[in-house]
Parts: structure tokens; C-alpha cells; sequence
């Protein structure tokens, strides 16, 4: 008589798959925790990196707050041989030329962000697109020899010229347009800055407007809205985060900018007296003196960068308190 050698399997398969499905699930756990430290360390390294900055601008720039305190900040002063340091100039230039080319670049990007995702035609989208997305990409040193060499000519000859002429004798306004019409100065900068961060704000811009649903749009339209009361009530309220950031973007790299400026402000260490006037920013004063620096003037540059480093942040965290203040404004 024969025996049935088969019949344990049933029962060895049932025991086994559960503990096939246990070890599964222990390795799909412990796959879990690796991923989950490995994405928590790159997140700490970026902050030990920033912290380590910060650090190493602090101490290298101590001993010029050491000697002039907090009045280092509005000193009016860069005398290199008397060691006779302020940051007043630098933060004047900075502000003034990063403030010029949001004024020229904010409302054009949103021009084109708006054409390009509301009312430009199909065969046109993307070769305008591309074009946008290629300016970001030129170098910055470029937009400085375009800047010196193209545009400052023209500049002062087609512009310059002509509007001294017309308004600098004006009681108020003329002393806007006063000084030297050599193309170079805060305007002139802030005016090749304007170029440089503009494709920076219009690809952000186009990126948000185009992820505003499709059904939001329609039924905007379909009750009669104009084109101009879909953009106003229903792509700007929904894409305003990306808008304020892709502003703050462009501001970040125009605070930071360092070749271009430096080819068109004219790098005089002092306060600008009118738009023509020449003038200095930090990065432009960090570029031009760095490399001969020694004893408190590295002190003074570290401390410069240190104080364009707290500006940034400022402005990140005025950007950041807008967009919570818009939030609860609308109950969200």
C-alpha cells in the first residue's frame, strides 16, 4: 500500500507565507526609516551649511562691529588707507538699484506670463517660451559687457541727454536727473539688472498661471467674465504664492548680483545723489576690493556680506509674513 508523500505540502505553504509576508514587511520598514533618515540628513546638512555661513561671516566680520559698532551700518565712510569704514553707501546702492529693477521687471514679466498663458496662440507659446527661459540662462558677465560697451552709449546719448535737457531744470524732479550723462550709474544698473531677473520672474509667473485649473477659467468665462476679470479674480487669488515667490526670486538675484552691477553702477563709494549718479552696491564693492583686501578691510567686506546676507532674509521673511497675512485675510 502506498503512502501519500504529498499531503504536508497545503500545511507548509500556509505556514510559510506568512512568514514570507512578515519579512516583507520588515525590510519594506526598515527601507522606510533609511529613506526617512537619509532625506532628514540632507535637510539638516543645508541647515548646518547656512548656519556655518553665518558663523563664518559673524566671526571674520567681528572686529570692524567691534571697533564701530552698529553705526557701521549707516557710517557713510570707506576710507581704506585710515581704516575708516561704513556700510551705508554699499546698502544705498544695493537697495536702490534692486528696487529700480523690480519697478521695470515685475510688470513686464507679468505681461508676458499673462500673454504667454492666457491669450498668446499655440504656434507662438513655445518658441516665446523658450526664448524667456534661454535669457535665464546667459551669464551675468555678459549682461555686464552688454551693458557697458551696447547699452551705455545708447543709453546716454538717446536718454541721458535728452531728459537732463528737458527735466534738470525743474525745481523737484531735475534733481533726479542730475550728474554725469556717460550712460553709467544707479539708473543704468538697475535697468541691466531689470533684464537679467526678468526671465527669472516671467518663467516662475507662466509656471503658476498654467497650473490654475482649466475648469476655474472656463467657468470664469462662460458667466461673461472678461479676460482681464478671469486673470484678476481667479489666476492671480489662486497662483498668489508662486507670483510673490517668483518676485522675491528675482529680487534675491538682483540684491546678489555682482558682475553686472559692477561693469554699469560706476563703483563711486558714496550715496547717490540722482538717478545718473554713479554708486556701488555690496557685491560690486565685495568684487572690486576683495582680492586686495587686508587686515579690518577683509574685515569690513565680511561684514558687508554679512549684512546683504541679513537683508535677504528680510525680505524672505517680509515675502513670507505677506503671504500668511493674504491667508488669513481669506480665512484659510
Amino acid at each position: 500500500m502506498q503512502t501519500d508523500t504529498t499531503m504536508p505540502t497545503p500545511a507548509i505553504t500556509r505556514e510559510a507565507k506568512p512568514s514570507r509576508q512578515l519579512s516583507i514587511a520588515k525590510r519594506e520598514r526598515v527601507l522606510d526609516v533609511l529613506f526617512h533618515r537619509v532625506t532628514q540628513f540632507f535637510s539638516l546638512l543645508v541647515l548646518v551649511a547656512l548656519l556655518g555661513i553665518i558663523v563664518s561671516l559673524l566671526i571674520n566680520a567681528w572686529p570692524v562691529f567691534q571697533k564701530f559698532g552698529l553705526g557701521f551700518i549707516w557710517r557713510n565712510e570707506w576710507d581704506i588707507i585710515n581704516e575708516d569704514f561704513g556700510a551705508l553707501a554699499a546698502i544705498t546702492g544695493t537697495l536702490a538699484s534692486a528696487g529700480i529693477a523690480l519697478l521695470i521687471a515685475v510688470p513686464v514679466a507679468f505681461g508676458i506670463a499673462l500673454f504667454l498663458t492666457e491669450t498668446c496662440p499655440v504656434w507662438l507659446r513655445r518658441p516665446l517660451g523658450t526664448a524667456i527661459e534661454l535669457l535665464a540662462a546667459v551669464p551675468s558677465i555678459i549682461y555686464g559687457m552688454f551693458g557697458l560697451f551696447i547699452f551705455a552709449p545708447l543709453f546716454s546719448q538717446y536718454f541721458q541727454i535728452p531728459v537732463q535737457k528737458m527735466l534738470g531744470g525743474m525745481p523737484i524732479i531735475g534733481s533726479l536727473f542730475g550728474g554725469g550723462t556717460n550712460g553709467i550709474g544707479i539708473l543704468a544698473a538697475g535697468i541691466v539688472l531689470a533684464f537679467m531677473v526678468l526671465p527669472f520672474i516671467a518663467s516662475v509667473m507662466r509656471d503658476v498661471f498654467e497650473i490654475v485649473p482649466s475648469v476655474l477659467r472656463e467657468s470664469a468665462y462662460g458667466i461673461g467674465c472678461t479676460t482681464w476679470e478671469v486673470v484678476r479674480h481667479v489666476v492671480l487669488p489662486y497662483a498668489q504664492k508662486g507670483v510673490i515667490g517668483g518676485v522675491m526670486l528675482g529680487l534675491g538675484r538682483a540684491l546678489g548680483e555682482t558682475m553686472a552691477v559692477t561693469f554699469v553702477i560706476g563703483n563711486a563709494n558714496r550715496i547717490p545723489t540722482s538717478l545718473f549718479s554713479p554708486g556701488t552696491s555690496i557685491a560690486a564693492t565685495l568684487a572690486n576690493e576683495f582680492g586686495e583686501a587686508d587686515g579690518l578691510h577683509i574685515s569690513a567686506l565680511f561684514a558687508l556680506g554679512f549684512l546683504l546676507f541679513v537683508i535677504t532674509f528680510i525680505v524672505l521673511a517680509l515675502a513670507k509674513w505677506l503671504i500668511i497675512r493674504n491667508e488669513r485675510a481669506k480665512g484659510l
